[in-house]
């Protein structure tokens, strides 16, 4: 019964709908009392004779009547109830949506996706089921016992009545004992279908990866190994599960046979009438459904209390950046101005011992470009990844205008950032509304305008549908530099203050970079642009280009500086230009 301690704030928050429910729910089961009773008043009529049809007709009125009256309470317990749980499956589907909204990278390199996809799938449903089923097993299931044992002291005889349920404790002692066995092996259950859930996602994810290097047969057997670790699994859930359908099929059982041993010896000795017989076997079969609900009851209260955990878990984890130490009363004109970094050393959560970035300091005036190089894993992405505030955990400071983005708000922030990640993510729509994607506002002139500047409108006119046509997933229908340039052409739509570009032309050809960056430097004069690249044309107009070996810098200047100081980026300049040449390929 845990559970629904875990679920009480929503139950105090529900609770004039509960309460409703609770109380149809119970009219419903005294309404349940009517046809036994009245069963037992025609038996005992017949046995004596003395019945005529009028009589006869009232009773079948009085039944017809019960099940009309049944009718209606049914549909008024269920839409306050089935109600309630839908509102829960809404709230908890928010709040888990919310809370993903707001954690940040560390969050998602703990979980994978297929993981947080089955607690806001499976878990959520589980927990929906306590608030709809659950309660109401247990409500009615009570009710219907308790006013049942009640008729049946009333309107039969205590003593049978007491002699007949005498088997009930060891039902109860034999929930009990399955139901902790069951919580376990729900929680196993519902991690192995996360892990299951992951490795479906993963798959069809990297279906074009595994068809090219022909693994589809290799995927398909490990995936098949899984399923067959779940069903081993769930083979446990279903062994405890099955034992409570037996276990109340024996004392129904019982029930029954103490009931037609002693009530005919009650009978026999003129104590009982045969209608209060019949009628207290028609009661029994009243209790049949209270005795197996407990076996259905435990069933939902463990699957959703191991649910619970489970989604609790995720929202009891807190975001590592914050606005702990924001100033609200920053806004977007006191954060334009000039760029600093000022970092003296700065290593990743999970790795604190060893340093990716070392003495990074260089100052970026307001509508100044910078240039970042070097070898990959030289620290560049990772600029880009502070000051994006996907880590606040480094020894120093970066400011824009003076102000440490860390006292900046989030909102404030980002709003002023536009990034063209090293990997593009598209969503699966068209292609307008990908490109609106940072002003769904924007007007379809200002679309193509920005479509122009990322040099990929006249590709979209080629296509079906123009602006209008789908992209499929994760862009699945276009090319490495379509995708690049529809993400540039996203970025530039947004107008912010500093545009972010990680390795974003890397999939165009020589040509289309020329133009994109013709474009770029006509479009962001005035205002700060980031380019990191492996390609130095990208970033050889740049007003600062700093050379990145090991997270520190080994070399900063202009194009024309660097080229002088004939150290790495001179070398890799000729290197380059020499593959532009013959078409080679030069390794860093």
């Amino acid at each position: 019964m845990g559970i629904f301690r875990k679920l009480g704030w929503f139950f105090r928050k529900e609770k004039k709908r509960y309460i409703l429910g609770i109380i149809f729910l119970a009219l419903t089961s005294f309404a349940n009392l009517v046809p036994p009773r009245v069963l037992g008043l025609m038996s005992d009529r017949l046995d004596k004779g003395h019945i005529t049809w009028g009589q006869y007709g009232i009773l079948v009125l009085a039944i017809v009547a019960a099940a009309i009256v049944l009718y209606v309470l049914r549909y008024f317990w269920r839409k306050q109830i089935w109600g309630g749980a839908a509102e829960l499956e809404r709230q908890m589907r928010s709040k888990l949506f919310d809370h993903f909204m707001k954690m940040d990278r560390t969050f998602y390199q703990r979980h994978r996706i297929g993981d947080l996809m089955a607690h806001a799938t499976n878990d959520v449903s589980a927990i929906q089921n306590v608030a709809g089923d659950g309660v109401l097993t247990l409500v009615d299931s009570l009710m219907m016992g308790l006013s049942t044992m009640i008729a049946m002291i009333i309107f039969v005889d205590f003593r049978l009545t007491i002699v007949a349920l005498l088997p009930l404790p060891f039902l109860a002692w034999g929930a009990q004992k399955l139901g902790d066995r069951l919580h376990d092996s729900f929680n196993d259950s519902q991690a192995a279908f996360s892990r299951l859930n992951n490795k479906t996602q993963e798959s069809v994810s990297g279906i074009k990866v595994l068809k090219t290097f022909g693994q589809g047969k290799e995927d398909t057997e490990a995936f098949d190994r899984m399923v067959n670790d779940t069903i081993r699994i769930n083979r446990k859930v279903f062994v405890w599960d099955s034992l409570f359908d037996p276990l109340g099929t024996i004392i129904i059982g019982l029930t029954y046979t103490i009931t037609i041993i002693y009530g005919g010896i009650l009978v026999t000795n003129k104590v009982l009438t045969i209608g209060q017989l019949v009628s207290f076997i028609a009661y029994i079969g009243n209790m049949v459904w209270p005795m197996f609900a407990i076996g259905y009851l435990f069933n939902i209260l463990e699957r959703g209390s191991a649910s619970y955990d489970r989604v609790q878990k995720l929202l009891d984890e807190k975001p590592t950046i914050t606005d702990a130490n924001a100033d609200e009363n920053i806004t977007a004109d006191d954060i334009a101005g000039d760029l600093k970094y000022q970092i003296k050393s700065f290593a990743y959560p999970d790795e604190k011992d060893i340093p990716v970035l070392q003495n990074i300091d260089f100052k970026l005036k307001k509508g100044q470009t910078l240039g970042l190089v070097g070898k990959v894993g030289a620290g560049k992405t990772t600029i880009i990844q502070l000051l994006l505030r996907e880590f606040d955990t480094y020894d120093g400071q970066i400011t824009l205008n003076g102000h440490d983005i860390r006292e900046v708000p989030l909102n404030v922030l980002l709003r002023q950032i536009s990034y063209v990640p090293q990997n593009n993510y598209l969503f699966s729509t068209s292609i307008q509304k990908n490109i609106a994607f940072s002003d769904s506002g924007a007007e379809d002139s200002q679309i193509i305008e920005a479509a122009q500047k990322s040099d990929l409108h006249n590709d979209i006119l080629q296509m079906p549908r123009s602006y209008q046509t789908l992209v499929g997933e994760n862009g699945i229908s276009l090319s490495g530099g379509q995708k690049q340039r529809m993400s540039i052409a996203r970025a530039l739509l947004k107008h912010s203050q500093i545009l972010i570009m990680d390795d974003a032309l890397s999939a165009v050809d020589a040509r289309t970079e020329t133009d994109i960056l013709k474009a770029l430097r006509k479009e962001r004069k005035g205002k700060t642009t980031l380019i990191a690249a492996h390609r130095l044309t990208s970033v050889m107009n740049a007003d600062l280009i700093l050379v990145l070996r090991n997270g520190q810098i080994v070399e900063r200047g202009t194009h024309k500086e660097l080229l002088k100081l004939n150290g790495w980026y001179a070398d890799m300049w000729r290197k380059q230009e020499l593959e532009e040449k013959v078409g080679g390929e030069v390794n860093e």
